[in-house]
């Protein structure tokens, strides 16, 4: 989770990112959701990524981009190959 940069504000609930999120039966298989970053129902003061109508800690596990584009630019270059498209969630 590398977003928190010069580039951009810090994430705060109520951001939209893009995640890449990997099919767990096809580790080379991959897609790219939206998510909604909400404040942690349970734990205050922390964050949760808020996808597929579930509470997911924010941390390190996940590649986080600000914009599908730059999500999608992730994609080709991990996954990806020329002529492939991106799958869109």
């Amino acid at each position: 989770m590398d977003i928190q940069n010069q580039e951009h504000p810090p994430i705060q609930a109520g951001d939209i990112v893009y995640v890449m999120v990997r099919n767990p039966h096809a580790q080379d298989v991959a897609n790219i959701q939206e998510a909604a970053v909400v404040r942690d129902p349970v734990r205050s003061g922390e964050l949760n990524l808020f996808l597929y109508e579930t509470h997911y800690p924010m941390n390190e596990e996940f590649a986080l981009y600000r914009t599908r584009e730059e999500a999608e630019r992730a994609y080709q270059y991990y996954f990806g190959s020329a002529g492939e498209e991106v799958p869109h969630g």
